[in-house]
């Protein structure tokens, strides 16, 4: 039985089963898998891992010790209650009772908050992203612009470049199919001009290539190349994700002159964490000198609503990944795309380097507004997954 609930317009549902498994994740490493059924529906979703996590991320526990407390602890906690997302969150969070959820893991928070989630929205009646839309106040839904990581590096890739992603934004062409057809064109555009060049064309975590390029700035070029080789000039621009906090070694000097460069060099439509995740001053430095180009935190705002109005407050970014395994829940996730649109800046939705077959970030993009979305290189399944569900929203509103 269902009814009316004054937050976000949304509904009281009540949980009637709710357990746990192990899976693996796309890098072979276990993850979890949760189903949560209600009075009226039921839902499954799957909990993603990066290999480059911040400091002020959600902290997670071993996949075996979050089933285990999902089906224990958790599972006796909410039985047989009503809950919104909203109070579903709030009392997860309060059961944990940290401040970062290390004692019951924002793995198993997520999991269960998602999978109430899609149990929320089959008892609704609603597509998941009109149900995530509704929690944020978002009826104009729009698909976001891929950034297709098609150069893996740093953590991503053994023996890479030094920077974590390399990616293609078709922002000049419309329609998911089109953008996801382009990216692979470029693709095989680039095994070309890799192996001309000797390279190898073994794939990163994220399905792009990973060659043991000579430097940094060659990647961007090979793009650039590949692009026009495949027909796409002035169609498709580039991004990067530096993951500076997750480098070995960082010279800050070095890497603020590199930038200066390819930002008149190249057709960058952004920077994501230029800088290590604290380093507040060299961020709103390259903001004030690169004002045409995003300067993205990930690290450094780690979805979370208070990092982000710190960001506002220093003038540090204009754009703001958002994960929500790091925040650990969605209320959480709502919360920093509020603060992200507060500011006028851009949301950008994102998968994990560990990925599953679960699709639920492309409805997080849609349904929150997101004028971007990084699912990885269309090549690996739980990569393409996310862009065929991307399609099928698309579909929907047509």
């Amino acid at each position: 039985m269902t009814k009316r609930f004054k937050w976000y317009s949304g509904f009281v549902h009540k949980i009637e089963t709710l357990s746990a498994k192990q899976i693996m994740d796309s890098r072979g490493n276990a993850t979890i898998e949760v189903t949560l059924g209600t009075a009226g529906g039921s839902g499954i979703a799957s909990v993603p891992s990066g290999a480059s996590v911040g400091a002020h991320e959600a902290r997670v526990v071993e996949p075996a010790v979050a089933v285990a407390q999902i089906n224990t602890e958790i599972s006796m906690a909410l039985s047989g209650k009503e809950f919104d997302q909203k109070s579903l969150d709030e009392f997860l969070i309060a059961l944990d009772g940290t401040p970062d959820r290390r004692r019951l893991g924002g793995n198993a928070l997520l999991g269960v908050s998602l999978g109430f989630a899609r149990a929320a929205a089959a008892e609704q009646k609603v597509e998941l992203y009109k149900y995530f839309g509704n929690l944020a106040g978002n009826t104009a839904f729009a698909l976001p612009v891929p950034m297709f990581n098609v150069l893996n590096g740093g953590k991503h890739a053994k023996g890479g470049i030094a920077i974590q992603e390399c990616m293609l934004v078709p922002a000049g062409i419309d329609g998911a199919g089109a953008q996801v057809q382009a990216a692979q064109d470029c693709m095989t555009a680039l095994k070309v001009l890799l192996e001309k060049n000797g390279y190898g064309t073994v794939m990163g975590d994220e399905g792009g290539y990973a060659p043991a390029l000579a430097n940094n700035d060659e990647a961007l070029g090979l793009l650039v190349s590949a692009i026009s080789a495949a027909g796409y000039d002035g169609k498709i621009k580039l991004a990067i994700d530096v993951a500076a906090s997750s480098m070995p070694t960082f010279d800050k000097a070095t890497m603020s002159a590199w930038y200066a460069d390819i930002v008149k060099k190249y057709p960058l439509v952004s920077i994501e964490d230029p800088f290590t995740e604290d380093d507040w001053e060299s961020f709103a430095a390259l903001r004030a000198s690169a004002p045409d180009v995003l300067v993205v935190g990930d690290d450094l705002t780690a979805t979370n609503a208070g990092r982000i109005t710190l960001a506002a407050q220093k003038n540090a970014i204009n754009a703001v990944i958002i994960k929500p395994n790091q925040a650990g829940t969605v209320s959480e996730t709502v919360a920093a795309v509020a603060a992200v649109r507060a500011q006028g800046w851009m949301g950008i939705a994102s998968h994990r380097s560990g990925e599953t077959l679960d699709t639920w970030i492309a409805d997080v993009a849609v349904g929150l507004g997101c004028g971007y979305i990084k699912a990885g290189a269309p090549t690996k399944p739980e990569r393409t997954a996310k862009y065929d569900r991307l399609i099928a929203i698309e579909k929907t509103l047509a």
